[in-house]
């Protein structure tokens, strides 16, 4: 008993605490009660006063309402109660609207239904839109944000109705003008993009956005290029163009014009920026897209300044930029394939299969030495001192390869020297005069590989290679065909049409000869659309006879013809209707190759759907337009990050219900969706087929797994091509295959990479895609081509080879060391504020490497890059502004 009593006296002070804020909340409920009783009772007044005979009480009313919705309309977590409390009455007042005579209290009136249909009309039936028209033409901001925004929703459905019954829609127009200008002060630039997207006027955002805006505007607009259907998709890059012309920020509008390849724009860029310094930048990003560009007096009057600019665009200096970053990072010590294989890392029975000095081994070294040492200028197999010892003496190496071994040997000295042209030239001279034919062939291609992406006034290439066009040798005719078709690649050099064309339509030369100079027409005239190039493949394809259309080689005619139009979209129509008439054993073949090539890099869902649907149908043997069609899947999604994830996923699909020939095409289409880039999903794909039942995807998954890491020196994937050396160290060509892929993952000492975007995923160069796109086709018939005799269409991989750096240089062009942070690079397109646009960063000093998807910004404020987009060649010049910390 007594404890029960102590518990309640000690439990009572406890208690009466408790009731105390009790009471305090329901006071506050109470007070906010009677408070919404009193707002309620004074909007029905106003309600029954707006209906009064008398103007002035039902102005007053009608007033004092939109004065009490207005204030409560700034916070929009809750529905404002005026709103609430006006919702019984939303039937009278538009009932009552429709009896009023016209007058301005009519349109108080229509306004506020035009608020209050916010919340209380039926989906679907744009209230809130049809009483904003009638009302007054007042500012349109002050009913707050979500009004705005759900007025530009329904604006959008009205917009489309009326043009599908072709109404008058100016009053629209009108309206979204404002809605524009409201998004735009208050920073909500991506809406007001949208909503002019929806009704189709996006020339009106130019006016609107001003130098505080303009950034964030440009971005989305550009971000959103990629998801659009075409030709939308072109002109939201016009318009982003002229917004970023008309505040001078020219490097983002020539990246622009790069991308829409209006070569009058980037003229137009050149002409209207006066300072030559950032000329000299824009040459820089024209040289990196490989688009050869003449400047002339308009661009710049001064002839001396116009040459040194003409001698950037020609990308003279690239290979002193690369050895400048090479010397900096120390890798100038040339290696030799046997540092790349690291047999002493295995067990014993794959060193055991080594000693056999075989040719095709031998072969293979060839190739991974012209890769890892490539554009260094030394090495251990071809650039040795003859005065040392015997046995690594310079003639030797060539004459350790058979036949057509030779020729890839010969030609490995142009990869070693790659875009150094004068040593190049020099080096190679000797084999010109070489009695052997395929080392002759091998000169000749070496010579293309040099002047690779680096073009010369005096045209040494084509003055070297046009004699040997027409030899009797048909080696050494496509050793020339192909050394033209490298270095002018993208070029549209007319002399070289002139020189190739005759070739196709000569009924004595034979298939292999025809099928290259195809490519290297193709690839001259890249994304050209040129008629007259077209026309001579197109005869070429249609003289050929019913045994030669079963020939591998066969197959590069057609992708000669849709390299004309890589990227170019719709303007491949009329070819791909000429091509429906060629002979069956073809026609479906071409038809892939064209669409993948017109839509390569375009991000094109319907064609990714389209070619999906080809790949689902289960064929007779014999037919092989599967192949074309996955890695055009491929082609077609690699543009932007989120179809490249979902084309992987795809492909995964077609792994596990495809047949053998999907099968064996489904991992060069991996490889080239993360070519430089190794995703670690995918990297596991890779290496479980490489162990597959069936040599031929197991071929591929072992090339692919190279070109994922290409330039990358990625352990992971170097280990597990040193594993699959030892697994097949008994199979001839998966071990050729094997060794082809470490040479690519060390590709440059890790320096470079073969990745055709750059800019930050903007631009994809044309000439890159090119040879990445003839490499991977070819590998669809290895046997027949990359291991047979024409192994040489590896080096086509010379075309995407660049340097993965940032290199700052100064006023002079001379190379110069800043501090950079380097780190992951974040999305930052619509977000409020300055994001950072990094992450996880690390702070180098330049010249540095960056990885796929690495962003890099200066880490100082003494110097102003001169391009947005720190990659590659950037001029930095002195900030004015900056003083150094006492």
């Amino acid at each position: 008993m007594d404890s029960e009593a102590n518990n309640n006296t000690s439990g009572n002070p406890k208690e009466e605490k408790k009731k105390d804020p009790k009471t305090k909340d329901d006071k506050k409920v109470e007070e906010d009660l009677s408070e919404d009783l009193a707002l309620k009772q004074q909007l029905e007044t106003y309600v029954e006063k707006a209906q009064d005979t008398e103007p002035g009480v039902q102005k007053f009313a009608l007033d004092s309402m939109r004065q009490e919705i207005r204030t409560s309309t700034s916070s929009m977590t809750s529905v404002p109660k005026p709103l609430k409390f006006l919702r019984p009455h939303y039937a009278t007042l538009k009932s009552y609207y429709q009896t009023m005579p016209d007058s301005d209290v009519k349109k108080l009136l229509a306004d506020i239904l035009s608020v209050l249909a916010l919340t209380m009309s039926a989906e679907g039936d744009r209230e809130s839109l049809k009483y904003r028209l009638l009302g007054s033409e007042g500012d349109i901001g002050s009913w707050g944000h979500e009004y705005v925004r759900n007025l530009a929703g329904e604006i959008a459905q009205e917009y489309s109705k009326r043009v599908n019954e072709e109404a008058n829609v100016d009053d629209l127009v009108e309206l979204v003008e404002q809605i524009v200008a409201f998004h735009v002060k208050h920073n909500a630039e991506p809406e007001a993009v949208d909503l002019l997207m929806e009704v189709e006027y996006l020339d009106l955002l130019v006016k609107h956005v001003d130098k505080t805006n303009y950034k964030r505007t440009g971005l989305y607009l550009t971000s959103s290029a990629s998801y659009l259907p075409g030709p939308d998709d072109m002109s939201v890059l016009e318009i982003a163009y002229t917004i970023y012309c008309k505040f001078e920020e020219f490097p983002r509008a020539l990246q622009i014009a790069l991308r829409l390849d209006n070569m009058q724009h980037v003229k137009q860029v050149f002409t209207s920026c006066p300072d030559l310094l950032r000329k000299k930048q824009f040459c820089y990003i024209l040289a990196r897209q490989g688009t050869s560009f003449e400047l002339d007096e308009e661009m710049c009057a001064d002839d001396e300044d116009r040459e040194a600019l003409q001698e950037i665009i020609n990308n003279t200096k690239l290979s002193e930029g690369y050895l400048t970053l090479a010397r900096d990072i120390e890798v100038m010590e040339p290696k030799s394939p046997e540092d790349i294989y690291k047999a002493h890392l295995l067990d014993g029975r794959a060193s055991a299969g080594a000693g056999v000095d075989s040719a095709r081994q031998n072969l293979a070294a060839t190739f991974v030495n012209a890769f890892v040492n490539a554009g260094f200028g030394q090495d251990k197999l071809m650039t040795v001192s003859s005065d040392s010892s015997g046995s690594g003496s310079l003639g030797n190496w060539i004459f350790k390869n058979k036949d057509h071994g030779k020729t890839s040997a010969a030609a490995s000295l142009g990869m070693i020297d790659l875009w150094d042209v004068d040593t190049g030239l020099a080096q190679l001279d000797k084999y010109f005069h070489s009695n052997d034919n395929h080392v002759t062939a091998g000169a000749l291609l070496g010579v293309g590989i040099v002047n690779c992406g680096i073009r010369n006034d005096c045209d040494p290439a084509l003055a070297l290679l046009a004699d040997y066009l027409d030899k009797e040798d048909s080696s050494v005719r496509i050793g020339a065909i192909n050394g033209l078709g490298l270095a002018y690649a993208g070029t549209q050099n007319e002399q070289i049409r002139d020189k190739l064309t005759p070739i196709l339509g000569d009924p004595k030369a034979p298939l292999d000869v025809i099928a290259f100079t195809a490519i290297a027409l193709g690839l001259v005239y890249v994304g050209s659309c040129n008629e007259e190039v077209a026309q001579a493949l197109i005869f070429a394809l249609m003289d050929r006879s019913e045994s030669e259309l079963g020939e591998p080689l066969v197959r590069l005619l057609p992708l000669g013809l849709g390299l004309l139009y890589l990227g170019k979209q719709d303007s491949v129509e009329a070819t791909a209707e000429v091509s429906k008439t060629f002979n069956e054993k073809i026609r479906k073949y071409c038809d892939m190759i064209l669409l993948s090539c017109a839509y390569a890099g375009t991000g094109n869902v319907l064609k990714v759907q389209h070619f999906l649907g080809q790949c689902a149908e289960h064929l007779e043997k014999g037919e092989t337009f599967q192949g074309p069609a996955v890695l055009g899947l491929a082609m077609v999604a690699m543009a932007e990050e989120l179809g490249l994830d979902m084309a992987i996923r795809s492909l995964e699909h077609l792994l596990q219900y495809g047949e053998q020939n999907i099968r064996k095409t489904v991992p060069l289409a991996l490889g080239l969706l993360c070519i430089s880039n190794p995703k670690v999903h995918v990297m596991d794909t890779l290496s479980r087929l490489s162990h597959d039942a069936d040599a031929e995807v197991a071929m591929s998954a072992v090339i692919s797994l190279g070109l994922i890491g290409a330039g990358t020196n990625n352990a992971r994937i170097a280990g597990m091509l040193r594993n699959l050396s030892s697994y097949y160290y008994k199979e001839a060509n998966l071990l050729f295959c094997v060794r082809i892929a470490q040479g690519f993952v060390h590709m440059g000492k890790g320096l470079l990479t073969l990745a055709p975007h750059h800019s930050e995923r903007f631009l994809q160069s044309p000439t890159a895609l090119a040879g990445l796109v003839v490499l991977l086709h070819a590998c669809l018939d290895m046997r027949a081509i990359t291991l047979g005799k024409y192994h040489y269409v590896l080096y086509f991989v010379v075309l995407a080879m660049q340097p993965k750096m940032l290199l700052t240089v100064d006023e002079n062009l001379k190379p110069l060391s800043v501090p950079v942070r380097v780190g992951q690079a974040v999305d930052v397109v619509g977000q409020a504020g300055r994001p950072k646009t990094i992450t996880g960063f690390q702070t180098h000093s330049t010249p540095v490497l960056l990885a796929a998807g690495d962003r890099a910004e200066l880490a100082t404020e003494k110097y102003i890059p001169l391009s947005p987009i720190l990659e590659g060649f950037v001029i930095l010049k002195e900030n004015p502004d900056y003083r150094e910390d006492a």
